[in-house]
C-alpha cells in the first residue's frame, strides 16, 4: 500500500488533480505596430482614476457654489463655459475661481511632488515636506514678505529660490561617492528645522503687520487667491507633470538599488538629480501660491498606492487625490465655523497627522528603520 502522504508532493499532472488557482494578474501587456509602442495596461488604476477625476470635478463646482451669494451646481457649471446669467459668470469666473484653481493645482503639485520623492527613495515618509524642501520655499518667501527682500520677484520667484537652495543644500550634503534615500531622508530632516528655526527668527524679528500677513501665509491658505496665483503655477504644471510621467519608468527602475538600475543602463544620479529638480519645481511654486499646506505630499501619493494596489505611488492617482484633500479641506474650513473661513493648512494638518502616525508604525513594524 503506497503512503497517503506521497501523494503531496507529486505535481498535479502526476496525480491528476487539477493544479491549484493562480492569482489573477490586475495588468495587461500591450504591444503596437505603429507606432511601435509597448506598455502595461492596469484597468483597476485606469478605473481609479477615472473615479478620482470625476469626484474632484464635483467639488471643485461645489465649492464654486459656497459664498455670500449662493449659486446653483447647475448655473455653476453653465458658468463656466461662458453660458447663463452673466452675473453668476462674473461672480464664479473672476472672484471665486481663482482660487478653486489654486487648490486644485496646488493639491495636483503637492501630490505629484511627494510621489516623486517617494518612489525616488524607496520611503514612504520622504515628502517634500518632510526633508525641508517646503520649509525652504517658506523661508524665501517670508524673508521676502518681512524683510522686504524680493527685489521685485514674487512669492512664485522667491519660493522656487528657497526650494532649490534647500534641495541642492540636501543633495551636496547627502552626497559621499553618490547619493542614497536614507542620507537624503536624514539630512533634509535636519536642514527641514534649521528652516524652521530661521522663519520663526524672521517672524519674531519683522514688523506686527508683516508677521500677521507672513504667519496666515505660512499655515497654508486659499483666501483671496486671485489669477496672479493661478497663472504661473498652470504653466509650471504645464511643464513639469509631462516630464514627471516621462520619468516615470526611469524611476520605477531605480526601486530594484542603484546597483541593479545601474545594470540596467540607468544613469542612477542623472536620474535622482532630474527627479529632484522636477519635483522642487512642482513643490516650489505649489508652496509660493497656496502656501506650504501639510501632509497633502505625504499622505496623498500613499492613499492613491493603496487604492491602486500598485507597489509605487501612481502619480496620476497620486495627483487628483492630492486635489481632492485640498478642495475638500477648503471646503470644510470654510463651512464648519459658520462665519469664519480657516486656512485650508489647518484642516489638511488635523486630517495627515493620523496619515504621519500610522506610516511611522507601519515602518516601525517592518524593521526598515526608515
Amino acid at each position: 500500500m503506497s503512503n497517503p502522504k506521497s501523494t503531496l508532493t507529486k505535481s498535479p499532472l502526476d496525480s491528476g488533480t487539477s493544479p491549484a488557482p493562480q492569482r489573477v494578474r490586475s495588468y495587461r501587456t500591450f504591444r503596437l505596430a505603429a507606432p511601435p509602442v509597448s506598455g502595461i495596461f492596469r484597468p483597476r488604476l485606469v478605473a481609479l482614476n477615472a473615479v478620482l477625476a470625476t469626484a474632484t470635478f464635483l467639488l471643485f463646482c461645489w465649492g464654486l457654489t459656497i459664498g455670500d451669494y449662493p449659486i446653483a451646481f447647475a448655473d455653476v457649471v453653465r458658468a463656466l463655459v461662458g453660458t447663463g446669467d452673466p452675473g453668476t459668470v462674473l461672480v464664479v469666473q473672476e472672484l471665486r475661481l481663482p482660487r478653486s484653481l489654486v487648490g486644485l493645482l496646488a493639491g495636483i503639485a503637492f501630490a505629484v511632488s511627494g510621489a516623486l520623492f517617494q518612489t525616488m527613495t524607496r520611503n514612504p515618509l520622504a515628502s517634500p515636506d518632510m526633508i525641508g524642501l517646503t520649509q525652504g520655499a517658506g523661508t524665501a518667501v517670508v524673508a521676502g514678505i518681512v524683510l522686504g527682500w524680493d527685489g521685485g520677484l514674487g512669492t512664485q520667484a522667491l519660493g522656487l529660490v528657497g526650494a532649490l537652495s534647500t534641495a541642492l543644500i540636501v543633495y551636496a550634503l547627502a552626497w559621499r561617492r553618490g547619493t542614497t534615500g536614507y542620507r537624503i531622508i536624514l539630512i533634509g530632516i535636519g536642514v527641514a528645522w534649521i528652516c524652521t528655526s530661521a522663519t520663526d527668527y524672521l517672524l519674531a524679528k519683522g514688523g506686527r503687520f508683516e508677521a500677521q500677513a507672513a504667519l496666515g501665509w505660512l499655515v497654508g491658505n486659499l483666501n483671496g487667491r486671485t489669477w496672479d496665483q493661478v497663472t504661473p503655477l498652470a504653466v509650471v504644471l504645464a511643464v513639469l507633470l509631462p516630464a514627471s510621467l516621462l520619468l516615470g519608468r526611469l524611476l520605477r527602475t531605480l526601486q530594484l538599488g542603484d546597483d541593479v538600475a545601474t545594470g540596467l543602463g540607468t544613469r542612477v544620479q542623472f536620474v535622482r538629480l532630474s527627479i529632484l529638480l522636477t519635483g522642487v519645481g512642482l513643490i516650489a511654486f505649489a508652496t509660493a501660491s497656496a502656501g506650504p499646506v501639510a501632509f497633502v505630499a505625504l499622505a496623498a501619493p500613499q492613499i492613491a498606492q493603496r487604492l491602486a494596489g500598485t507597489a509605487w505611488p501612481p502619480p496620476v492617482a497620486s495627483g487628483l487625490t492630492g486635489a481632492l484633500m485640498v478642495l475638500g479641506s477648503d471646503l470644510i474650513a470654510r463651512t464648519l465655523i459658520s462665519g469664519t473661513e480657516l486656512p485650508v493648512g489647518i484642516v489638511t494638518g488635523v486630517l495627515g497627522a493620523p496619515v504621519l502616525l500610522w506610516l511611522l508604525v507601519r515602518v516601525n513594524r517592518a524593521g526598515s528603520g526608515g
